[in-house]
């Protein structure tokens, strides 16, 4: 039920995301989610692709510093107050959420949220229990 993430060390320079967003189409590698968090100096773009492997490679290939990192991605009804349930049962159960990003699914009334937890085995058993829909990593990366 692991979503694999990518992770880009990106300088601050004009360019950069157009690149590394460059390279991904040309190789036919089609981005689901995004999320950039940056300083003055540097970012890290985190991406859920539907060929985390192969973005790693071309990536790196290409002299970008790139990690892989598992996450979960869950849905959530998309109005408000939909995402309350899932954060409740995580924190319910002292998980504590490093980060998360979310978007609108294509063909559904869901958000889709992408959370990186302490404890990722006992969130999704958390989040099972409390019937939050976990979504598999094929799932999430047809979308």
């Amino acid at each position: 039920m692991l979503v694999k993430q990518i992770s880009v060390f990106l300088e601050n320079k004009s360019g950069r995301l157009a690149e590394v967003t460059g390279i991904l189409g040309d190789n036919n590698i089609d981005i689901s989610a995004l999320s950039i968090a940056d300083t003055t100096d540097f970012g890290i773009l985190r991406l859920i692709v539907n060929k985390p492997e192969d973005a790693e490679r071309v990536l790196k290939d290409n002299g970008f510093t790139v990690s892989c990192t598992n996450v979960i991605a869950i849905a959530v009804v998309d109005k408000p107050g939909g995402l309350s349930a899932a954060l409740k049962a995580l924190d319910k159960a002292a998980i504590g959420i490093e980060y998360m990003y979310a978007f609108v699914g294509k063909t559904t009334n869901e958000a889709l949220v992408i959370l990186r937890v302490e404890e990722p085995d006992k969130a999704i058993t958390e989040l099972n229990k409390n019937d939050i829909r976990v979504l598999t990593a094929e799932t999430v990366y047809g979308l």
